[in-house]
């Protein structure tokens, strides 16, 4: 979204040399022959879990989902002082809470270093919750896309899809192969900066099957067409994320081929990792990566071959995490939460009737520039009649009529000898208010690429990738539109 920002301990790396050169079958002792000391899988009663959350605090919020699948991730401290992640699901999801206890059950019998494990469950009433091993330094996400301080580095990232494969590796061998929607969300760094996947994502909620992202240029194509999860789909999002890796952002897996196939594949990479890795390293993760997104199922590697491939390609293996990651060693407990602004609040709830007030209290401040700007060529009858295309959308919007706004403010836009930001910021609201999110959200980037110190366009950008259901996208845009807020009342 154009603003980068970032929040985010000699550990386990010290005590194992070169870890990442482990064997995936040593990962659930955590390393060769020493055993780690996990909780053992404990079931919580409601009240212990709201003590934990202050009563399931909007201020403990993790990450949430839209209303189509609302399930909340909490943070919390129980009372031996153990941060944990606690995840509400909806009231619908899981009727019968004796099939959710069994699917907790087995996926809490995993232990592994490469995980965020599940160490507990609740389950009273109509309430479904679990209970996970709490990860201060955010998603991969994070660190990939919203970066401030550094862009991750080469050996952090085949570090990441080494340890993800692994992970993966782990998980098949006690049977539990299947992982729904594998993205750089479930990707969580812990204390000391070592990547961990998600438990949340190895659970099978038979309410909410259909669980894989809602944009469709990354949805394995065998699910698109029977809508059922297996290992090769969970390969297929595994290759996706090794394009997340290479470049730093988000590439729909068809453009990513057509680059590939061009042999154009230095295209691909992140420029920040310019000169920091050879072609031959490149070639072979580019090469890893198109095979995982074979549209054929069954040509797709499984996740053991993918760890024999990826562990050839480790670099300073014997550096610890947290030194590739740039964080301070052993990262304590997690941040104060987010402070939002009114506008902040109102994007979180997308209450589109709040926004609309605001933007009415904002006034129209570049108006004045633009007929400063404009005032020579005020006597012609194509610049008047311009002018008063704005002025019919600004009289349409204050009366609510978001249709005609739009039309006026398009009228005004095409011309395209005046640039105004705040004309596309109402356009943005008024695509919202019509339920044409795609269209608002490229006017709230609009808004950001003319006047990219406005924390209004980040916020309206936030809003609308709520609207559009991408949630996670949408808080990682709260935090930069309210971060880039608070340093301009600081100046």
């Amino acid at each position: 979204m154009g603003a980068r920002c970032s929040k985010f301990s000699i550990c386990w790396f010290q005590s194992h040399l070169k870890a990442s050169v482990l064997e995936s079958s040593d990962l659930e002792n955590g390393g060769k022959g020493e055993k780690n000391t996990w909780p053992s899988f404990s079931e919580f009663s409601l009240e212990q879990l709201k003590a934990a959350t202050c009563g399931f605090s909007s201020d403990n919020i993790v990450s949430e989902h839209g209303e189509k699948a609302p399930n909340v991730v909490f943070k919390g401290k129980l009372d031996n002082d153990r941060w944990v992640a606690v995840k509400r699901f909806n009231k619908f999801a899981w009727p019968d809470s004796r099939q959710f206890l069994e699917e907790a059950r087995a996926v809490g019998s995993l232990r592994s270093e490469r995980l965020a494990n599940l160490i507990g469950c609740c389950y009273e009433g109509e309430e479904r919750l679990l209970v996970a091993e709490f990860m201060p330094i955010e998603t991969l996400a994070k660190h990939l896309f919203h970066w401030e301080n550094q862009p991750m580095k080469w050996a952090m990232r085949l570090r990441v899809a080494l340890y993800l494969a692994q992970a993966l590796e782990y998980c098949s061998s006690q049977g539990r192969a299947l992982y729904h929607d594998l993205n750089a969300y479930r990707i969580l760094f812990d204390n000391d900066g070592n990547p961990r996947l998600s438990c949340f994502g190895l659970m099978k909620n038979s309410r909410d099957g259909k669980s894989y992202s809602t944009n469709l240029a990354f949805t394995p194509p065998e699910y698109l067409r029977t809508g059922r999860v297996t290992p090769e789909s969970v390969v297929y999002s595994f290759g996706t994320l090794m394009l997340d890796l290479m470049s730093g952002k988000h590439i729909p897996p068809s453009h990513a081929l057509d680059l590939i196939r061009s042999k154009n594949f230095l295209m691909l990479m992140d420029s920040a990792l310019e000169g920091h890795f050879s072609n031959d390293d490149g070639t072979e993760l580019v090469r890893l990566a198109s095979r995982c997104l074979q549209y054929e199922a069954r040509e797709r590697p499984n996740a053991k071959s993918l760890v024999t491939s990826l562990l050839s390609l480790q670099k300073e293996a014997e550096v610890p995490s947290y030194v590739l990651m740039g964080i301070p060693q052993g990262t304590a407990s997690p941040k104060q939460p987010l402070s939002l602004t009114p506008f902040g609040e109102a994007c979180l709830r997308l209450d589109l009737t709040a926004i609309h007030e605001i933007l009415e209290k904002m006034g129209y401040k570049d108006d004045e520039g633009i007929a400063n700007e404009l005032s020579f060529q005020m006597w012609t009858s194509q610049m008047q009649e311009t002018l008063n295309s704005k002025k019919h959308g600004d009289t349409a919007f204050r009366a609510k009529d978001f249709a005609s706004a739009v039309d006026c403010y398009t009228q005004f836009i095409d011309v395209g000898t005046m640039v105004s930001p705040t004309v596309y910021a109402r356009r943005c609201l008024s695509y919202l208010m019509n339920d044409r999110p795609q269209e608002a959200l490229g006017d709230a980037m609009q808004a950001q690429a003319v006047s990219p110190e406005w924390p209004t366009a980040l916020y309206l950008q936030a809003a609308c990738l709520f609207s559009l259901g991408m949630e996670s996208d949408g808080q990682e845009t709260l935090k930069d539109s309210t971060s880039l807020e608070a340093k301009r009342s600081k100046n």
